[in-house]
């Protein structure tokens, strides 16, 4: 069983938590919490936990959660900006409420709208929420969806931080079995790093790095 951390590949990681279903790991060198590999869901597995999502775009409430990732995001732009909806989910939204902000948009989807033409584009701005936590190798999706935007654009992210340890053992987040890697802002700042971009923390779950 492979212990390396997903994010930095750093061997030396410790057990952080264990409970009825999975052991969690933390990273010493960028503090990455995640869950090791035998304990993934397969991919069909995990796609029809996905389909079990009701999101949809008429929904006022689902809308409502988006525009704590929209606001700051829409406030960075320029008129007429392109962005990409990176892993839109079963009912894609948030591409909605940016084209009616007057930005065009493309989704891509490993599950629901596995288009891969969208990594051969340039983009202003590419929008991850609700998918940095389900990642099975997120520096390689983080630095694909880099070498797709354009310099000055914006990477945003919206996932829960990890909480203090107390509070790991009774944290939501992590009932979710498709959820396997668990971010804190110290594994923002090592990722921003390692980027060479500018980081931005807005609210308590996005965040932002501009190219």
């Amino acid at each position: 069983m492979s212990l390396t951390c997903p994010v930095c590949n750093y061997s030396d990681t410790v057990l952080y938590h264990e409970d009825r279903l999975r052991n969690y790991y933390q990273c010493k060198n960028c503090e990455l919490v995640f869950v090791p590999e035998t304990y993934h869901l397969s991919r069909q597995e995990e796609k029809a936990r996905y389909k079990l999502h009701e999101n949809h775009p008429d929904d006022k409430e689902y809308r409502r959660f988006l525009k704590q990732f929209f606001k700051p995001m829409n406030k960075r732009l320029t008129d007429h900006s392109k962005g990409l909806d990176f892993g839109a989910g079963p009912g894609p939204t948030l591409h909605l409420m940016f084209e009616q902000a007057g930005h065009s948009m493309d989704i891509y989807d490993l599950f629901f709208a596995d288009d891969r033409s969208v990594f051969k584009k340039k983009y202003d701005f590419i929008c991850a929420t609700e998918v940095a936590e389900h990642l099975h190798h997120p520096m390689v999706d983080l630095n694909r969806l880099w070498n797709c935007l354009k310099p000055g654009g914006f990477l945003g992210l919206m996932t829960d931080l990890l909480p203090a340890k107390s509070a790991f053992p009774s944290w939501h987040y992590k009932r979710d079995e498709t959820h396997i890697t668990f971010f804190s802002i110290a594994t923002f700042k090592w990722i921003a790093r390692q980027l060479q971009a500018d980081f931005f923390f807005e609210k308590e779950r996005v965040i932002i790095f501009q190219k």
